[in-house]
């Protein structure tokens, strides 16, 4: 798509110039020459070819703060999206975290050439190859593989999940077939291969016969719900986040947490509460567990700090300012426990807690994992 047609779609066109996105924006409180609407107004103004090569198309995190204060209503995150797109069409990339591991794992998974293996499930947890609810697991094996050397074990939220399906007297559907949700792939641009994997998950969960998907990952969970009816057609499945399927059950009397005493605090995965709307729900789940008392960062909901990373795309000195800021705000409270409900905000938040200093230090638990715990399932291999 080229950029003036970018520009009609996201109604960039309505920018006022007057800067509450430059004001919302994260990376702009750490690197003052970031401006979002410097790139609206190249947009706008015909340099196309310039905001291609611009290194500031792949430093927005497209947490979604300037969209959702801008008082004209542009979709920036979605301006963003399809300018990156274009550029991949031209041959430019963004630079790469991770030595770009990351990036050849999903670029795999749109081949024939992986199975992605279920021995991660461990012993004593039911599966099953069809039935009615489907975990989408996404990528957090193979995130299990590049964390481990930051005492990160992003597996252990997939293992939590089936234990609180298991607990519910469901054996979830968990496919060696199934490939990354492919949001990455959309958001750095590569729309041909985000499409890919889209149609191969589509294909293995009508082949399953669920009616419901369950994501640990709001990344995921906003693929199947915004990305693939619009690029690769409706699921036609009912989509949930774990938070919510848990908030339900505990509701219901199918669920009873078990205590556990301290002081917690939530931290919003972007993708889940500002893209998606879901607040409420981890929040009463944590209000759920005996003996926990949940405290609110100055932060949060709608107005939540980005974990500071996204798509494993650029990650620079202002990142990490990004994060130390949010975990300072978070032991700011008096909690002793950051919850989040996002395996990669987890994995983020976690790797600047390896490099820095003491006063960024608190332990931090995925949501799936904690309840996971609360039920007495979290001690099987």
């Amino acid at each position: 798509m080229d950029v003036e047609k970018i520009v009609q779609k996201t109604k960039a066109y309505y920018c006022l110039d007057c800067g509450i996105c430059t004001g919302s924006c994260p990376i702009s409180r750490v690197n003052p020459r970031f401006s979002p609407r410097l790139v609206v107004e190249k947009a706008l103004l015909g340099f196309g070819g310039e905001i291609m090569e611009d290194k500031d198309l792949w430093a927005c995190l497209t947490c979604g703060a300037c969209a959702q204060r801008c008082p004209a209503s542009v979709g920036y995150d979605q301006f963003i999206w399809g300018l990156r797109g274009t550029a991949h069409g031209l041959g430019y990339r963004g630079v790469c975290t991770h030595a770009g591991v990351l990036r050849e794992m999903m670029n795999i998974q749109t081949t024939d050439l992986v199975r992605k293996s279920t021995a991660w499930v461990g012993n004593g947890r039911r599966i099953a190859q069809s039935g009615d609810t489907y975990y989408f697991v996404g990528c957090i094996p193979f995130f299990s593989v590049v964390f481990k050397e930051i005492g990160v074990e992003p597996v252990d939220t997939g293992r939590a999940a089936i234990d609180i399906l298991n607990a519910l007297g469901i054996a979830p559907v968990v496919s060696p077939r199934e490939r990354c949700c492919g949001y990455d792939m959309y958001a750095w641009g590569d729309l041909e291969g985000f499409q890919k994997l889209a149609r191969q998950n589509m294909a293995v969960i009508r082949e399953s016969g669920a009616r419901r998907v369950v994501f640990t990952c709001p990344e995921g969970y906003y693929a199947f719900r915004v990305l693939y009816p619009e690029f690769v057609g409706d699921p036609g499945v009912e989509t949930l986040h774990i938070s919510e399927l848990v908030m339900r059950a505990v509701e219901q009397g199918k669920l009873e947490l078990g205590g556990r005493e301290g002081k917690v605090t939530y931290h919003d995965p972007c993708r889940l509460g500002r893209s998606l709307g879901v607040f409420d729900a981890p929040r009463e789940v944590l209000k759920s567990i005996k003996g926990l008392e949940v405290v609110e960062m100055a932060r949060n909901r709608q107005d939540a700090l980005c974990c500071g990373s996204s798509n494993w795309v650029t990650c620079t000195s202002c990142n990490k300012l990004i994060q130390y800021e949010r975990l300072r705000e978070a032991k700011s409270t008096g909690a002793s426990l950051l919850v989040t409900a996002c395996p990669k905000c987890r994995i983020h938040l976690s790797c600047a807690m390896y490099d820095g200093d003491e006063d960024v230090q608190i332990e931090i638990k995925d949501i799936t994992t904690l309840v996971g715990e609360c039920i007495g399932a979290g001690d099987r291999g």
